[in-house]
C-alpha cells in the first residue's frame, strides 16, 4: 500500500498508509487528533522483503550502528618468479 504524507498545523508532517481508492483529503493527526490535510508528493511503494526494502533497512541500521572494521588487509604483492624467460614476456 502506498504511503501518503499529511501535515498538521501544530505537530508537523506524518505518514499514513491507505489504498489508492480510499485515500482521504483529511485525516486525524496521531498527536493532537486535529484534522490534517494531505500533502502533494510522491508515494512510497516499497514491498516488504523486496531488495529496495532490504537496502533501506540496511542503510538506516548502518547510520546509527556502523560496522566494526578491524585492521586493513595487507597488500598482496604479485608472485615473484626466478625464471629468466619470464623477463621477455610483455608487461601491461
Amino acid at each position: 500500500m502506498p504511503l501518503y504524507e499529511f501535515r498538521c498545523r501544530d505537530c508537523g508532517s506524518f505518514d499514513r498508509s491507505f489504498s489508492m481508492a480510499a485515500v482521504p483529503d483529511l485525516t486525524e493527526c496521531p498527536g493532537c487528533a486535529a484534522a490534517s490535510r494531505r500533502q502533494v508528493g510522491g508515494g512510497a511503494f516499497v514491498r516488504p522483503g523486496s531488495a529496495a526494502a532490504r537496502l533501506i533497512e540496511a542503510t538506516r541500521r548502518t547510520a546509527s550502528e556502523p560496522a566494526v572494521v578491524g585492521a586493513p588487509k595487507g597488500r598482496v604483492s604479485a608472485p615473484v618468479t626466478r625464471n629468466p624467460l619470464h623477463r621477455k614476456l610483455p608487461r601491461p
